[in-house]
């Protein structure tokens, strides 16, 4: 049978590819091990967070499905950093993790041009280094020339456990060997990684009286600019996490065992996640530190479990029983599922393009964990722009590339094929230069027409958006027109809000700049309020409202500073330039340009060990000629 588009592998990153390309016309199957975990959260049941929480919105911008299945199965809303900067600020859904692959599974089954297979690829098919199909383990065939391989960390995985090692992928699925074997052979360099995830414990086994209540945000949000949040999980229903910490005695039975742990024992090969470390980690790396923070968080309605984040671990099941029952209202504490550390091959993501596409192999796409990231959204992000870039090559158009100004997800890709990993790839806010720009309330500002264009965003999501930003254009000039004097209501109103009272005349736009005030406070003032068209969300207009206006001259700056960088985005390598033979180029640099390959001049010059004098030396290469007069 043949397709137009194969994506290999059912979790976050398959997922996306997977509904992209058939959304977008194109013939697609979607093979997985099994179906009951598409979209799985074998470990923190939650979806977004710093800088995560900007991803899905970014998904959500350019037509994912992310944001729209965390809406519709939360159990707590929680917007971050709502004290700090608006660079920083990201929202946070605590999920029902059943519900959650529940309903993408219903999407996915109900989507046109989507076909399931339940089973493993075995291999993959290329004829002139060009992807031709695959090959099941049971010997079946399929024909395509776009393959996503979005397998997360089931390529080779091993459970471990204290000393005890089992042959499978996460929550006990079978791990997956002959795809490993399979890119090895055709060249493709594999990497060892680790990471973990923490003890599910009986919920009605913990006392939380002796840990701190953690609540959602009381005010209306979303992730999808799609979702209605008068529809969504009120405030009053949301299920409340909890805050607790590590003990002396928690210290002291870690420390005591510490060499029974996989990691310290010796039988650990892969590298584990730099930001996400294993309890037994942090108490090594962080050992000036007399306890830890452990958040208690709700798995799903009907599981009954608790899942304690921060507190990932591979010690033996006897070690972690005592660990559990250390911590403070724990005493009583069932362990329904043991934590575990997982090994499993990633291939190095210096052999990918900026499109996720393959140096090595034509029409092979990577995206996800198996690219050396960590991460739901990160994956789902990974996932969907592979989609994309397979639609987008098989219409012969130019691959879909987010500028690092754009987008986290442009940021992310970038770090992942310019710097390669070390370790598992987590995204964080201080990773972009331009974070005042890639905010959690304008992402569909900057990726909508994208969306658009690809084909992922319909005519009349597009014009409610543009029917946003004109709202918003023609807010901006008639704050500029409107006069503040001081009378007594305006004074006592600002005096209400801590604010100074004026002392003479002021436009609205100019008063919204001081830090007490938003553009909800002058509607108040001026009782004159804006004509809203139906179905565009008044909060969210008034948050980007007061964030563009309150910053503009930040905002300004960082456009200015991006806008020089720009110039050296646009300056396009030629892909078949010989860096051998370029003059006076450092041996490091000349190395590292030839494997990475990269498509610009910005790219080029954010490759460690390549140094402005080599990119000087380059661009006068290119410059003089040489490389069109072979």
């Amino acid at each position: 049978m043949k397709y137009d588009v194969i994506v290999i592998g059912g979790g976050h990153a398959g997922a996306e590819a997977a509904l992209a390309s058939a959304r977008l016309n194109h013939k697609t199957l979607l093979i997985c091990g099994n179906e009951k975990r598409i979209s799985n959260m074998p470990c923190n049941p939650s979806i977004g967070g710093p800088a995560k929480g900007i991803l899905v919105r970014e998904i959500d911008a350019l037509g994912g499905q992310m944001a729209k299945s965390a809406d519709a199965t939360a159990l707590q809303f929680k917007m971050l950093n709502l004290s700090k900067g608006p660079a920083v600020r990201a929202m946070r859904v605590q999920s029902d993790k059943l519900a959650y692959a529940a309903h993408v599974q219903n999407v996915i089954k109900h989507t046109d041009l989507l076909d399931l297979k339940i089973g493993y690829v075995d291999e993959i098919v290329t004829v002139d280094s060009t992807i031709t199909g695959v090959i099941m383990e049971d010997g079946s065939t399929y024909e395509t020339s776009k393959v996503i391989i979005a397998t997360g960390t089931f390529l080779s995985s091993r459970i471990l456990r204290g000393k005890n090692t089992y042959p499978q992928g996460p929550d006990g699925e079978p791990t997956n060997y002959g795809l490993s074997k399979s890119l090895l052979k055709h060249g493709f360099k594999l990497i060892r990684l680790k990471t973990g995830t923490p003890a599910r414990i009986k919920t009605d086994t913990i006392d939380f009286s002796k840990s701190k209540l953690e609540l959602g945000t009381d005010a209306p949000l979303a992730f999808s600019y799609e979702s209605d949040v008068k529809t969504l999980l009120p405030f009053t229903k949301q299920v409340p996490c909890y805050l607790t910490y590590t003990t002396p005695e928690t210290h002291k039975i870690i420390m005591e065992h510490l060499g029974e742990s996989s990691m310290y024992s010796g039988i650990v090969e892969g590298v584990g996640p730099r930001y996400c470390p294993s309890i037994e980690d942090k108490l090594v790396r962080f050992s000036d530190k007399d306890r830890h923070q452990i958040f208690l968080e709700p798995e799903s309605l009907d599981l009954g479990e608790t899942y304690i984040q921060g507190f990932s671990t591979s010690m033996p099941e006897y070690v972690q029983e005592m660990m559990v029952k250390s911590l403070p209202g724990f005493e009583n504490a069932e362990i329904v599922k043991y934590a575990y550390a997982i090994e499993y091959d990633a291939i190095d993501p210096l052999e990918l393009k900026p499109s996720l596409e393959s140096k090595k192999v034509k029409g092979l796409y990577f995206a996800g964990q198996v690219n050396g990231t960590s991460g739901y959204e990160e994956a789902a992000c990974q996932g969907l722009m592979a989609g994309i870039n397979a639609h987008l090559s098989l219409v012969n158009k130019e691959p879909l590339i987010l500028r690092r100004d754009e987008a986290y997800i442009g940021v992310l890709i970038d770090d992942l094929v310019t710097k390669g990993v070390n370790d598992p790839y987590r995204m964080l806010t201080s990773r972009a230069e331009y974070r005042l720009l890639l905010r959690h309330d304008n992402a569909d500002q900057r990726l909508t027409k994208y969306g658009h264009e690809v084909g992922l965003i319909s005519d009349e999501r597009y014009q409610k958006y543009l029917d946003k930003m004109e709202l918003i254009k023609n807010e901006k000039e008639r704050l500029s027109e409107i006069r503040l004097t001081p009378t007594s209501n305006v004074n006592e109103y600002l005096e209400s809000i801590g604010s100074a009272p004026l002392v003479g005349g002021v436009s609205a736009l100019e008063l919204i700049k001081r830090p007490e005030v938003d553009y909800n406070d002058i509607l108040e003032m001026t009782k004159i309020f804006p004509d809203v068209k139906e179905g565009l969300n008044f909060e969210e207009i008034s948050e980007q409202l007061t964030i563009e206006i309150k910053y503009q001259g930040y905002i300004d700056k960082a456009y200015k500073d991006a806008q020089k960088i720009l110039k050296l985005e646009s300056w396009k390598i030629p892909e078949d330039i010989d860096y051998k033979v370029i003059p006076n180029l450092a041996s490091e640099a000349r190395e590292k340009l030839e494997k990475i390959r990269p498509v610009t001049i910005s790219q080029a010059n954010r490759i460690s060990g390549v140094n402005p004098s080599d990119i000087s030396i380059l661009l006068v290469y290119l410059e003089s000629g040489k490389h069109h007069a072979k």
